[in-house]
């Protein structure tokens, strides 16, 4: 076998320089490197704020610009314990690759039931697991159900196993005992030690390269095994086809095509290893019925093409005392010679600490987009993490070269945009998608161009409702990237084609077999003999179709503004004046009979109760609190939801829904209610949202691993706290608006994408000085609980003045 590098592979010409001087890649693609070189100037000027945070220096014609070194504020664990269910593996920011442990392998089915443990695992990793199964490279964080795993690498020696066993049972797989006091983890890297094996593993990556290290004592029997069988999810036939070719001595391709949450994924790989194989196999586990006439061959042994439904292959090599084997593993939705090619882009060379550093390079460049003092160390800890799990989804999710695969299964060609995937819009509407116009604007608008793309792919033509990996895969309710698309035209941090735009919303918008929607506009509302979750399908649709009236009226369609308006009204058909809630209602009109308000079961909603998700009118709050009783009577209602324990009973078949993350009857670990608290700014009690964000703050996050009350969901749950920390929180996404807080920060930098920057401080700072008495912006008076966006974009100052006691 011919090798595929030596000690400077891939090189090129280049001037000024060796003729074999590596590629030098940054990991910055398209726009990446314009921006990160924009962002000088506007350093140089928080240096004067942050003093020694800031390094500028000046290398022939190249800028280098070095940032502060936040990433030690950085806890991945963070989320890893419970039901958190974030990662603590290593990653780029918004990388396609996320490179992490797998600590057990649950199947989903147990004797054809389901197995409700496999939900403790949507991120592959429990803190309280003691065995690791492998690293596999895509991941998501925080999520409430899941997919993925791709592509595990496990490094072992010894007898070849290729079961990886059960968890607990010494050497009944290939799996391996680990302790914590020898693991770490922060942005952009993971180290551990396989107790089992005595290897040392060190996982980097960039964008669209995973980078392992794995030093090994001296063996003849080193083994990367490769299994191309395990899930995240595991049951049985989610593998449809799986095929690999050993290219040379040194590099193995393939790809894998599975059927789960994502109905038809495909993702190619390129593996390059830093020194020949020895020798290789694999074993496929398939009932082959027929194999043609591949019954020439020993194929399980040294013969290069490897294909069937479930492979575990593995890779043998002979190591010395300490010595380093490494390996790199690129991603394409595309080709494999797209993942060749992503590698030979973002790591020419074999320089691990390299690759590393350029990673954590990137990610102190975007968490010191808000610099932060906070009141004690695990604050800015909390606060830190938060931001960086904000940045773990979406993913970038095309090649190199702006290739990539779309709704369609088809190749496409991003023009003009980066293109990303994993949209868990449900959730990440509320908070997270607001908080990128703010510090990812750019990210932002290329993700609205995502959005449409994966709509002019779709054959519903509809815009994504939950998508991941080129596939939409329907989950929740509602239609929200109509919303991320508004809120982007309100704050005008967008560029698209409204009247595309609006297209688009409207083809969703009117889609008559989706979820509900063809009642909803017969009737007015989604009636639940029809179509279950009723009302909060009702309360969301009406809500997102205020968002399409912001758009249609910035474009000047009276006729779209007019109808979408009157329909954003048709939350008033699910309340019942009577008892006071929103309730189900049947297509005959009548409401339904059996309904309990506070269950979470089968009353009409989903991951929530008619206490808390009825509440759900964030585009008519004044005629939401007038209808139910006005300003008093709400906040009356407000305290129940806070004080009224919610029996178990009425949690017990919701995952989503755990103690962790309640707090009386509103529950922050799931993302229904997470306007709730700022509601107190709409009645005669605004400070109580001051008492109640900081007691939220306080007491469901942390800095441990434990630190998260419910589901990060894809970053939803630290964006709520980013935001809340700072100050204010955008309650009606698509307006102008954010409602008043109670910030927890001492003060804060935000440099914002307009190269402008934000400072916040706040006066009397302290645990019981919880309230405002004042809030300056710009030297004025903030007469309401209302900051714009608009003052927000033009930098500035926010001076909060807090005290012990409420005010007036």
């Amino acid at each position: 076998m011919g090798k595929l590098h030596d000690a400077t592979p891939w090189t090129k010409k280049s001037t000024g320089g060796s003729d074999d001087e590596p590629i030098f890649s940054f990991s910055f693609v398209k726009n990446e490197a314009i921006q990160f070189m924009k962002k000088a100037i506007s350093i140089l000027l928080l240096s004067l704020i942050a003093t020694s945070c800031y390094k500028i220096s000046v290398n022939q014609a190249e800028k280098i610009v070095s940032y502060p070194n936040l990433i030690t504020h950085v806890n991945p664990f963070i989320g890893t314990k419970n039901m958190g269910h974030t990662f603590p593996g290593a990653t780029a920011p918004f990388g396609m690759v996320q490179l992490s442990t797998e600590t057990n392998q649950q199947p989903m089915f147990v004797d054809g039931k389901y197995n409700r443990d496999t939900y403790k695992y949507c991120s592959g990793y429990q803190y309280s697991d003691s065995t690791i199964f492998g690293f596999s490279h895509t991941h998501f964080s925080g999520t409430g159900h899941s997919d993925l795993g791709d592509f595990l690498i496990m490094p072992t020696t010894g007898v070849l196993q290729l079961e990886p066993g059960t968890a607990g049972e010494l050497q009944s797989g290939y799996h391996s005992s680990f302790s914590h006091d020898t693991e770490y983890a922060e942005p952009g890297y993971y180290k551990v030690e396989l107790d089992d094996y005595n290897i040392d593993v060190q996982l980097t990556a960039s964008t669209r390269v995973g980078f392992h290290q794995y030093t090994f004592s001296k063996t003849d029997s080193a083994h990367i095994i490769l299994d191309l069988i395990s899930n995240i999810y595991n049951y049985d036939d989610k593998n449809v086809w799986t095929f690999v070719r050993v290219e040379n001595d040194t590099l193995v391709t393939g790809y894998r095509q599975t059927n789960g949450w994502a109905r038809t994924k495909k993702v190619f790989f390129a593996m390059a290893f830093s020194m020949p194989i020895v020798v290789y196999g694999h074993k496929k586990y398939d009932d082959v019925s027929y194999n043609g006439f591949y019954r020439k061959f020993d194929e399980e042994h040294n013969f290069p093409e490897m294909a069937g439904h479930d492979i575990r292959a593995y890779f043998d090599f002979k190591m010395k005392e300490g010595e380093k084997l490494k390996i790199k593993f690129a991603l394409s939705s595309v080709s494999t010679a797209g993942a060749i090619l992503n590698m030979k882009t973002e790591i020419p060379h074999w320089d691990f600490e390299k690759t590393k550093d350029e990673t954590q390079q990137q990610w102190n460049k975007e968490l010191s987009k808000i610099i932060v003092e906070t009141q004690t160390p695990e604050q800015k800890e909390t606060f830190y993490t938060a931001l960086y799990h904000t940045m773990l989804s979406p993913i970038i999710y095309e090649d190199v070269d702006g290739q990539f695969r779309g709704l369609d299964q088809n190749i496409h060609h991003s023009d003009g945009f980066t293109n990303y995937t994993i949209f868990s819009l449900w959730d990440t509407y509320r908070a997270l998608h607001p908080l990128f116009n703010i510090i990812q604007s750019q990210r932002n608008n290329d993700m609205i161009k995502s959005m449409l793309a994966h709509h002019d792919q779709s054959v519903h033509k509809m815009l994504p409702v939950w998508s991941h990996y080129a596939n939409e895969n329907w989950c929740m309710v509602g239609y929200h990237s109509v919303s991320v698309i508004a809120d982007a035209v309100a704050k005008n941090t967008t560029d698209i084609n409204l009247k595309r735009a609006l297209e688009a919303c409207n083809n969703t918008a009117t889609l008559p077999y989706y979820d509900g929607i063809g009642e909803y506009i017969k009737l007015g509302y989604v009636p639940e003999d029809k179509s279950s979750s009723s009302v909060s399908k009702t309360l969301e649709y009406a809500y997102d179709d205020w968002c399409i009236a912001q758009i249609a009226k910035k474009v000047g369609n009276s006729d779209s503004y007019d109808n979408y308006m009157k329909r954003s009204q048709y939350f008033n058909n699910v309340y019942d004046p009577e008892i006071g809630y929103m309730r189900p209602r049947l297509s005959n009109g009548d409401w339904r009979v059996e309904f309990d308000p506070i269950d979470t079961h089968g009353q009409g909603f989903i991951e929530g109760n008619a206490w808390n998700y009825g509440l759900y009118v964030p585009h008519q709050i004044d005629s939401m609190i007038s209808m139910m009783g006005g300003k008093d009577e709400f906040s009356d209602h407000l305290d129940k939801i806070f004080t009224t324990e919610i029996d178990e009973e009425h949690i017990a078949q919701n995952e989503d829904i755990t103690r962790d993350g309640i707090i009386g009857n509103y529950v922050h670990g799931n993302e229904p209610g997470h306007h709730i608290p700022y509601l107190y700014n709409w009645t005669n009690t605004p400070w109580k949202t001051q008492e109640r964000v900081r007691m939220i703050m306080e007491t469901m996050y942390g800095n441990t691993e434990d630190g998260l009350c419910g589901n990060d969901d894809a970053g939803q749950m630290s964006a709520w706290y980013v935001f809340s920390a700072l100050g204010f929180y955008p309650v009606t996404p698509g307006s102008d608006n954010y409602a008043i807080g109670s910030p927890l920060v001492v003060k804060a930098i935000l440099q914002l994408d307009n190269d402008r920057v934000l400072n916040i401080s706040t006066i009397n700072q302290g645990k019981k000085n919880v309230y405002l008495e004042k809030v300056l912006l710009n030297n004025k008076l903030l007469n309401s609980k209302i900051l714009k966006h608009s003052d927000i974009a033009k930098g500035g100052n926010i001076v909060f003045y807090l005290s012990d006691k409420p005010a007036n």
